[in-house]
């Protein structure tokens, strides 16, 4: 073989060399490209799932943390109207405030057992929906002391903050109050308190 002709061959295979590497160099930058690109998405899915587990590691911590304020919510506001624990815990409030033989304790009148067209068969008669407040029910009750049982102003004040703070979350809604003529520090009394119920 002459010179020239090794000349060309060896050129040849120097340019098919050089193709070749460039051929290669660029699969290789498309493969890494991808592959980044994998490797991208992954990291961003791995952070979120790191998010997110942090975030449920805190909800079950939370939910431990707030699990018993569920248990007094639920008992704050009762899921009946069972209206003999309710004079019961009016009865004994006032007992501590003081007030041993309150007149009466009275509730709406029922429609429980009537045969009314429309009536209500869910057992929420004497029942008022509270407004925004979907599920939560107010029941009116009627706490009286007659004038001829008058306690001190002062015991009536004891027993107004002990309904106050009740669990039952009783909230007064109307007071009367009618002073004895001959001993005004002695008053009857009428009040109207709301038990709210979430059945």
């Amino acid at each position: 073989m002459k010179a020239k002709q090794l000349f060309f061959v060896l050129s040849t295979l120097f340019a098919l060399l050089v193709v070749g590497l460039f051929g290669v160099a660029y699969g290789a930058d498309k493969l890494l490209s991808t592959q980044a690109t994998k490797l991208s998405k992954l990291r961003a899915d791995g952070d979120v799932l790191d998010t997110l587990q942090t975030t449920l590691a805190k909800n079950k911590q939370d939910i431990t943390k707030y699990g018993e304020l569920n248990t007094i919510a639920e008992s704050v506001v009762p899921q009946d109207k069972d209206q003999a624990e309710a004079v019961r815990e009016i009865v004994n409030l006032a007992a501590q405030s003081g007030i041993n033989n309150l007149s009466s304790v009275t509730f709406p009148a029922s429609t429980l057992g009537t045969t009314t067209v429309g009536a209500s068969k869910t057992g929420l008669t004497q029942l008022t929906p509270v407004a925004g407040m979907t599920g939560v029910y107010e029941l009116p009750i009627t706490i009286s002391q007659a004038a001829t049982a008058h306690v001190s102003y002062d015991k009536l004040t004891t027993f107004l903050s002990k309904l106050e703070q009740n669990r039952r979350t009783a909230q007064v809604s109307s007071i009367t109050v009618q002073p004895d003529a001959s001993n005004p520090n002695m008053v009857a009394f009428t009040l109207i308190i709301n038990e709210f119920i979430k059945p």
